[in-house]
């Protein structure tokens, strides 16, 4: 008699974060007891040996050890292809599964099917609140705010910052617009009905984009704070240019595909004079404070020089860290 298919298929993207993925799938393994499950892992070309530990310790993963690098997007896309679950579990390599989450998360989806898209409760590794498990969606209004520095010198302001939901502590179910790719649920039959995530976002604003082409076809994704992980933040992308890049790149993107056509052009002049702004700002703050601003101004300074590349859009592949100054 063949083996039940399994409810979840549990999706991990590594990228030279061997340990963190070890503990990420031993926390899966030790919590998840209610929830039939398979566990399917792209390495993206790792040079840390982590496919290797993931086969030694973990041989019921099913691992997709590839030669390059296919970024969270296009992996994500390929772990699907061949996934058996009723519905997919995206995680990231970077979180610990605690009290039994992924079993509540997939209870909750049961109970409110009309979200189409299920998310929870991230901490950080000191058990204080992580707040980037969702988000609001982007709007003109939202670009204005950031690149003035409205929403980070009034962070707590729902009129100034109102995609972090400030003043809610995820402490609640509630209806969100964006979901986190970091534990993000959604049924296989209406991912595949997506389209899954578009290939051309390398990193970062794939999850954004999908959630916003969902809500067009009816959704109204959910998260709970019965599903709660740690999520370190950051495991894979230690360049703080180069994640800022691909943010950027992004979010031009999202206005493109999404913004009314009216708005689009001076959002995206409010993108590029939020990394100005901000370049300029910690470069003169820098001069002042170089010990407390000189890191960031070299960051954004880089941002900065580098905006021929993403201010055109989503940048499709891995960033040049040699690219040369502009």
């Amino acid at each position: 008699m063949s083996e039940p298919a399994p409810e979840v298929s549990v999706l991990l993207v590594n990228w030279n974060t061997r340990e963190m993925t070890l503990d990420c799938l031993r926390s899966v393994y030790a919590q998840t007891t209610r929830t039939r499950f398979e566990v399917i892992v792209v390495d993206n070309g790792s040079s840390d040996g982590s496919a290797e530990a993931i086969a030694r310790e973990f041989p019921q993963v099913r691992l997709m050890a590839e030669a390059e690098n296919h970024g969270f997007a296009r992996a994500t896309n390929l772990q699907a292809e061949v996934a058996r679950g009723e519905k997919l579990l995206l995680l990231n390599t970077d979180t610990v599964v605690l009290d039994r989450a992924i079993d509540n998360l997939v209870a909750f989806s049961r109970e409110h099917p009309e979200a189409r898209i299920w998310g929870g409760r991230t901490l950080y590794a000191d058990g204080s609140l992580n707040p980037t498990s969702c988000w609001g969606r982007m709007t003109p209004w939202t670009s204005f705010a950031f690149a003035t520095g409205l929403s980070a010198a009034f962070p707590k302001s729902k009129l100034f910052n109102p995609r972090a939901y400030p003043g809610w502590l995820r402490d609640s179910a509630r209806h969100v617009d964006i979901v986190t790719g970091c534990l993000f649920l959604i049924d296989r039959d209406f991912w595949r009905e997506l389209g899954g995530f578009d290939r051309r976002f390398f990193m970062f604003g794939e999850e954004a984009d999908l959630c916003m082409r969902a809500a067009k076809r009816g959704a109204r994704p959910m998260i709970t704070p019965d599903a709660t992980v740690i999520h370190y933040d950051g495991g894979s992308t230690r360049n703080r240019a180069g994640k800022l890049i691909h943010t950027f790149s992004s979010t031009i993107g999202m206005i493109d595909d999404h913004f009314p056509p009216r708005s689009r052009a001076s959002s995206r002049r409010m993108v590029v004079a939020a990394a100005g702004i901000r370049a300029l700002g910690y470069g003169l703050a820098a001069k002042l404070n170089k010990e407390r601003f000189g890191g960031s101004a070299a960051t954004w300074g880089e941002v900065w020089r580098r905006r021929s590349e993403w201010r055109r859009g989503p940048i499709e592949g891995e960033l040049n860290p040699a690219s040369p100054r502009r």
